[in-house]
């Protein structure tokens, strides 16, 4: 069983973000936020401008892809000092159980070890039980929510602390 999964996920190919992919990104999150009754006015920024409201403010988005079909989505947000932001973390529904939720997050925290950055957040909802499990089992921390937080519907707040990347040197 452990063998076919890793098969399967080594077909998968993380990318960055090119604006041709952006009516995926905006699908597949739209999709999982109107499911869970999550979806906002918040999320339209980021939904229908990801290029100038996330990579032109420093960010990153990164896509899994496999024979050229978007599988998921995961955005790396500049926050505040050294701390980036995973938001629109999704798997597509038929790709979902495949470990790619887990391989965007682990990109994100790449990434932002890589700018240095020395935390990475996320607000969340409980009602996204799959996906709290999946950064516990990465390490984040829950953390009381900030008082400001621009989703309504965001009742979890995590936080996990990250070291620079090791010098081969």
């Amino acid at each position: 069983m452990q063998m076919a999964k890793t098969e399967s996920i080594e077909k998968i190919k993380i990318i960055p973000y090119e604006d041709r992919y952006k009516p995926d990104f905006t699908r597949l999150n739209r999709e999982w936020l109107e499911d869970f009754g999550l979806l906002e006015d918040a999320d339209a920024k980021h939904l229908y401008s990801p290029r100038e409201s996330i990579i032109e403010r420093g960010g990153q988005i990164f896509l899994a892809v496999e024979n050229g079909n978007v599988l998921g989505t995961c955005a790396a947000i500049h926050g505040s000092g050294l701390t980036v932001e995973i938001a629109k973390l999704v798997a597509a529904p038929l790709a979902r159980r495949r470990g790619i939720g887990r391989l965007l997050t682990q990109t994100v925290i790449d990434y932002a070890r890589c700018i240095g950055a020395k935390k990475v957040v996320l607000v969340s909802s409980t009602k996204l039980k799959s996906a709290l499990r999946l950064y516990e089992s990465m390490g984040f921390v829950y953390q009381p929510l900030p008082a400001q937080s621009r989703y309504a519907s965001a009742d979890v707040y995590m936080e996990l602390v990250i070291s620079a990347p090791m010098s081969l040197t």
